[in-house]
């Protein structure tokens, strides 16, 4: 697996330079582009790595599924009145469609699902952002999980237009709590840096059905990880998520940092790392890298 991995590495590093890494956020616009990282994560606790494996990132909307989990964990199936579960084929930042579906998102993986799922959250813990950090740091079984604050603190500066579907989605009534407390907890679960092995590892329960073996937790039900997948199969790469699903045929989640999560279940979780990003705002080398690994190995959950 390592030499495998290392090979996918060589095979994709000359993309790097096509794309361009995350300019709208500022603290992300210094991100050297000229890096890329592959973890792979077994359920019998096994890591294979390449690249950078060990850098750290800013995991952005990565951090979605962690807060999809920790919302399930609190509040079953009555959420899903407050957000949906359908392909949006928009942006992840629209507002003409929140507009028009009158306040309810499609899943809880564009910005205003997302948004949502922060606010259940909110209203269930005291402290959110303590709870999400804590949350992370026993997944991926490291303590010194951290947000970057320099990252958060820049994505608050620009938050008009999460802040235009938050208060978009209060005018509907399907906001609870203060919008700017909501926002702060969101752009620190955004901003939390974490490294590849980190990432795989933290996700294993997803490819284990919701058990994670490292710490011994029942983190979902069997059901309810399948409904998570599902969602990240469908969901999970915004309007490239059919792509996705044709290409590399795993449930996945991507970031703006570069980061892309893989889930092959019943054996690996994986995550991929690269800068720089293609037009849907996806990492451009870690697509190319899941689809040479999926096809590599007959991973694709649709084969």
């Amino acid at each position: 697996m390592n030499e495998l991995l290392a090979s996918i590495e060589q095979k994709v590093r000359p993309l790097i330079g096509q794309g361009k890494v995350a300019n709208y956020i500022p603290a992300l616009a210094n991100v050297n582009p000229n890096q890329f990282a592959i973890a792979v994560y077994s359920n019998d606790g096994q890591v294979f790595q390449a690249g950078q494996a060990s850098t750290n990132f800013s995991i952005q909307s990565i951090s979605k599924v962690f807060s999809l989990a920790l919302a399930i964990k609190h509040n079953g199936e009555e959420m899903w009145q407050r957000v949906g579960r359908e392909p949006s084929g928009n942006p992840f930042n629209s507002l003409a469609q929140l507009e028009y579906e009158a306040g309810v998102p499609r899943n809880p993986f564009i910005n205003a699902g997302a948004l949502v799922i922060s606010d259940m959250n909110q209203s269930r813990f005291a402290s959110p952002h303590y709870a999400m950090r804590e949350f992370i740091r026993r997944l991926a079984d490291n303590p010194n999980i951290r947000t970057d604050k320099v990252v958060a603190a820049s994505e608050y500066e620009f938050r008009a237009r999460n802040a235009s579907m938050a208060y978009l989605m209060k005018a509907f009534g399907n906001f609870d709590n203060d919008v700017e407390a909501v926002l702060h907890n969101y752009f620190d679960s955004c901003a939390v840096s974490m490294n590849c092995i980190d990432l795989a590892k933290a996700f294993s329960f997803l490819a284990n059905k919701g058990y994670s073996k490292h710490n011994n937790e029942q983190v979902l039900t069997p059901k309810e990880t399948a409904h998570v997948n599902s969602l990240l199969a469908t969901s999970g790469l915004y309007d490239e998520a059919g792509s996705f699903a044709y290409h590399v045929g795993l449930p996945g989640k991507s970031g703006v940092g570069g980061g892309i999560i893989a889930i092959v279940p019943n054996r690996f979780s994986v995550c991929v790392w690269s800068p720089e990003l293609n037009k849907s705002g996806n990492s451009l080398a870690g697509i190319a890298a899941l689809e040479a690994l999926s096809e590599s190995i007959g991973w694709s959950v649709f084969g």
